[in-house]
């Protein structure tokens, strides 16, 4: 009796939570890998990237990359939201005009993307940036802070920016910071203080948006270069990986526990990594399943059949673009993330 009673309470309550109807946004990040125009820029070293390597048929090439990462970023979301990110933070490109391009292409120039771009010190000049659908999102502040390196003799490391949008998402306030960490050259070991430093100024900007918004909701997203389970997200950042451990002002990570069942953003010599992360404060996390205000209702990466090598060498990596100076035909060599938002009506 007391089963058959548990029962029908527990499909009276799937019944009223199936007939709610929510609001569902995509927030997303994506690693466009080296998307960098045709013209040489003599201010920076962008000779260097892949496409000004290629001799013949470079503006043709250049547009079939500007469409094959559009087609990927307009499925993005897709599945639940029936709309592609209204937020999405990008990475490897090399200035604002690329962005123009990428949202004028013909899968994405619907959507009413904006564009937050700043100009990064890094030497072949590597930005991140942050796309975003003017119809759901009005971003009311944004800035750039300077991730200020230097080597074992002292000599400046330029690297990119870290940039923070502040805006309203329908009526609610979030905070995106968007993030790419200096690689692992020379060693993970070895590069890892640069992270943890990376990791710090996250934990600065975060401490300068509290002066003004106490509680908030703050994204950060991007290529950290580190996996969810490094010095720099754990002893820094100070990630939870459960969300019955997150208290007030915590960070939440919800790719911690991806990254253990084995799922991957990359591969680099047969070793998968999950560099490519979203994780976000406390606000934005329930476990009462309460969305009276936006909440993450599903942290995912994205990796649909046409974005992996199917044969060869690197069958099983994703299909990147470049290979040894000239185009594959293919995406990027990460996969990118997302999280739904969700929100009650």
């Amino acid at each position: 009796m007391l089963r058959t009673l548990l029962l029908l309470l527990l499909l009276i309550s799937t019944t009223v939570f199936s007939q709610k109807k929510y609001q569902i946004k995509t927030v997303a990040f994506y690693n466009l890998e080296n998307l960098f125009d045709t013209i040489n820029d003599p201010n920076k070293n962008d000779e260097a990237s892949p496409i000004m390597e290629i001799k013949e048929n470079r503006s043709e090439i250049y547009r079939k990359k500007l469409n094959n990462m559009a087609n990927v970023i307009a499925e993005l979301g897709v599945k639940e939201a029936k709309n592609s990110p209204v937020i999405l933070g990008v990475a490897e490109i090399e200035n604002r005009k690329v962005l123009e391009d990428l949202i004028n292409t013909e899968p994405l120039k619907d959507k009413n993307y904006g564009i937050i771009h700043y100009d990064s010190p890094d030497l072949r000049g590597i930005d991140v940036a942050l796309l975003y659908q003017s119809n759901f999102f009005r971003p009311t502040h944004h800035e750039v802070f300077e991730l200020r390196l230097w080597d074992e003799n002292g000599v400046r490391i330029y690297t990119r920016d870290q940039l923070l949008v502040s805006g309203y998402l329908d009526d609610e306030l979030i905070h995106i910071i968007v993030n790419h960490w200096p690689s692992r050259r020379g060693g993970e070991e070895k590069s890892s203080i640069k992270r943890e430093k990376a990791a710090y100024l996250n934990t600065q900007i975060i401490e300068k948006i509290k002066l003004t918004d106490p509680n908030p909701k703050v994204i950060i997203m991007g290529d950290l270069n580190d996996d969810p389970n490094n010095a720099s997200l754990k002893k820094v950042l100070k990630t939870k990986s459960k969300k019955k451990e997150v208290k007030q002002g915590d960070i939440y990570n919800p790719m911690e526990d991806m990254f253990r069942r084995g799922q991957n953003t990359l591969v680099y010599r047969d070793q998968i990594n999950l560099f490519d992360q979203i994780m976000f404060t406390s606000p934005l996390l329930t476990t009462k399943k309460d969305y009276s205000s936006y909440k993450m209702y599903k942290t995912a990466v994205f990796r649909p059949q046409y974005l992996t090598t199917q044969k060869g060498k690197y069958k099983g990596y994703p299909y990147r673009s470049w290979s040894y100076s000239s185009f594959t035909g293919g995406y990027s060599d990460h996969y990118p993330v997302y999280m739904y938002l969700i929100k009650e009506d």
